[in-house]
């Protein structure tokens, strides 16, 4: 099946899911079968068969007129920007990472520079087709008869069904995104520095569309303020991190940039943030022979579970008498006003640099909007009015004497719950389930789990995410 799809033929894919959804024996749990992932939990040995959705990779339309698009569950985000930009249309939050599809960020979570004035990616879903514990796919919107479902679905993370097919609202956009890298002395500067430009959408006199940042260091942090760029003075040429300059380091390096949008979408894909580094590619030698298709997040990330299953890093360096390392890769949202206090204690107490910070508020619906207001999301509670910002970082430690594996994602989580924030749950959870049911859906999580999924066909949210420990 092409990456364009007729009713029919998308009917004909989700028969075919549902098909292998009856054939699981019925005391079996139920999973997806995927060849990629950006998840970083360790999935059970025991987790039973996978439906093979990979028919469900395509677009159904897109209405331009109607600046929408309905797209099957497994579609990427680089088809669908391929689809929607030939339109001038981009869904209105994309996430960073390629290969990162609609369904997943929906039923996970997903977060870019336009989060500050467009919020996430399950903000913007007009419908969604969700294949359900019982076998039955439903139509689930604000309004109808699943809003419940459609409610509690984003960061459930398969545990309430799976998006065969979505309808995301798009937005338009220019050729181009003109970038300022503006640097912040002290981190309570830079906290401030968003505030303002969350309310105001704007910095210095000039549009501020895109926003986010990167703390290299306690007196060196920068706020990327994107604005769009309908064009280019006749002398300027747009920059290229899919060659050997390298996307991040730019930010420390220029005061202003201009990319392609396309390019600006996905110039985090390209080296994995910064994480490429771990495999040599920043090297100048390596980078040159490093084929630029090579260059992205999906690479990448093989490139980490082949770590994960023989570990020849980790046997090397415990041969050079090394300590072992835990994996400290998580994305916390904390309230705006005590995001300095959180970045002063991380880079305190946890030896990792550079940080990714991204504001993200809830998006508030236009007076075009039908409907309901835009409803509370009880698996991730984000305060309506309040401003966030995600702190991403994605590393390992070395653990000291005296200490165990788990104990710096253990007192991340303590110092995120004292400030008000949450964290998303792609990766590794410690808490227990009172401690979890507190903070994601509780009873109104239980109820949903009852009423589509009652013979407990998908894992409960608490086993995916923390399991036992």
């Amino acid at each position: 099946m092409g990456p364009v799809v007729t009713v029919g033929e998308h009917l004909a894919a989700v028969g075919a899911v549902r098909a292998q959804f009856a054939a699981v024996p019925a005391d079996a749990p139920v999973r997806l079968a995927k060849r990629t992932t950006n998840l970083f939990r360790p999935r059970s040995a025991a987790a039973g068969p996978g439906l093979d959705v990979s028919a469900l990779d395509g677009i159904i339309a897109v209405d331009p007129a109607r600046r929408e698009a309905t797209v099957q569950g497994m579609a990427t985000y680089e088809r669908v920007v391929d689809a929607t930009l030939a339109h001038g249309l981009m869904p209105l939050v994309v996430p960073q990472l390629r290969t990162i599809t609609v369904g997943g960020a929906v039923t996970g979570l997903g977060i870019e520079a336009s989060s500050f004035r467009n919020g996430l990616p399950h903000e913007s879903v007009r419908s969604l087709d969700i294949l359900t514990g019982t076998g039955d796919v439903v139509t689930a919107t604000a309004a109808g008869p699943h809003a419940e479902l459609f409610r509690m679905f984003p960061n459930s993370y398969g545990s309430l069904g799976y998006a065969v097919a979505l309808t995301i609202e798009l937005e338009p956009v220019e050729p181009f995104v003109r970038l300022r890298h503006v640097q912040f002395d002290t981190l309570s500067a830079m906290t401030e520095a968003i505030g303002s430009i969350v309310a105001e959408r704007s910095w210095l006199g000039r549009p501020v569309d895109f926003l986010d940042g990167v703390v290299f260091g306690r007196h060196a942090a920068y706020l990327t303020l994107g604005s769009w760029e309908q064009t280019l003075d006749a002398a300027e040429t747009t920059s290229d991190y899919g060659g050997q300059a390298v996307y991040y380091r730019s930010i420390r390096e220029r005061a202003e940039d201009v990319l392609t949008t396309r390019d600006f979408l996905w110039r985090w894909d390209t080296d994995w943030f910064w994480c490429s580094r771990a495999f040599g590619v920043q090297h100048p030698m390596l980078r040159r022979l490093w084929p630029r298709r090579f260059k992205r997040s999906d690479v990448y990330q093989r490139l980490v579970g082949l770590e994960h299953r023989y570990q020849p890093a980790a046997r090397i360096e415990r041969l050079r008498g090394r300590p072992d390392r835990e994996r400290v890769v998580q994305d916390v949202e904390i309230p705006l006003d005590r995001t300095a206090e959180f970045l002063d204690w991380f880079l305190r107490e946890v030896p990792i640099e550079p940080i990714w910070v991204c504001p993200i508020a809830l998006r508030t619906p236009s007076p075009t909007d039908s409907g309901p207001a835009t409803p509370p999301w009880p698996l991730y509670p984000m305060r309506p009015g309040q401003s966030y910002v995600n702190v991403g970082f994605w590393s390992t430690v070395p653990i000291r004497p005296g200490a165990a594996d788990g104990d710096v994602n253990r007192a991340i989580e303590k110092r995120v719950d004292e400030l008000g924030g949450h964290k998303s749950l792609y990766s590794d959870s410690y808490y227990s389930r009172r401690d979890f049911a507190a903070r994601y859906g509780g009873a109104a999580y239980v109820q949903v789990k009852r009423d589509y999924d009652p013979s407990g066909r998908f894992p409960d949210l608490f086993d995916k995410a923390v399991g036992r420990r």
